[in-house]
């Protein structure tokens, strides 16, 4: 595999995970991390649209005016969103039902849109459906490990297998707060790893989000911004 491709790949996968680095897509990441099978659901779902968002748009970047590319992306990310949607109905019905109102909000989630804007709307097709599959998979690890500790510490079980008695389970890592304490804690470790995170300085990162908003120099794109180190020209 070309070594371009390659680096798109692991930088979506660890230098620029957009969840555990980027810090991007809180939302869908605490709300439907409860169990390890719902990260999984969500974060195949989510790479399946940023896959192909990321091949139309850089196949359409030349045709769409500048001045509407960002409602022409949200018309091409809801169209995606809906056929996942429909087809997850279909044929994954219990997974659709656990994530609920989440999967219409890929739509709106800003990873989809960020990568829209700071890399396939610049680059070629085959780099984008890189960037696409590397951003996507990053995002399936981190909800698939935050649901996997969830599950493990709240309901005692691993993928729906209970291997922990119920007196022993601890029900808050299931709820809201729990979210935060197990994001804090992965944070922590990488920290402690000295691995590419959202909190380490730029000493500690050659490239990808720092974690210096105010000093990134995508000024006015955030992290999404800061994400686009990785653009071939």
């Amino acid at each position: 595999m070309n070594n371009k491709y390659t680096e798109r790949l692991f930088n979506g996968i660890i230098k620029e995970n957009p969840t555990f680095v980027l810090m991007l897509g809180m939302c869908p990441t605490l709300a439907v991390t409860t169990s390890a099978i719902n990260g999984v659901g969500m974060g195949l779902s989510t790479t399946v649209v940023l896959l192909f968002s990321n091949m139309i748009i850089a196949a359409l970047r030349k045709i769409i005016p500048d001045r509407v590319r960002i409602p022409a992306y949200i018309v091409i990310v809801a169209t995606l969103v809906t056929i996942v949607q429909l087809l997850l109905q279909a044929y994954v019905p219990s997974i659709y039902s656990a994530l609920g109102i989440y999967i219409p909000l890929i739509v709106v989630n800003c990873i989809i849109l960020g990568r829209a804007e700071s890399y396939a709307s610049k680059n070629g097709v085959m780099d984008s459906t890189f960037d696409g599959i590397g951003m996507g998979l990053g995002f399936t690890l981190a909800l698939t490990c935050i649901g996997l500790v969830r599950e493990i510490l709240g309901a005692g079980a691993v993928f729906g297998r209970v291997i922990i008695p119920e007196d022993y389970h601890i029900a808050i890592f299931v709820l809201a707060p729990g979210a935060f304490f197990v994001l804090a804690v992965l944070t922590a470790l990488q920290n402690k790893l000295k691995a590419p995170s959202a909190t380490n300085g730029p000493d500690s990162q050659s490239e990808g989000c720092s974690g210096h908003c105010a000093s990134c120099g995508g000024a006015g794109n955030g992290s999404a911004g800061k994400a686009d180190s990785g653009k071939e020209e």
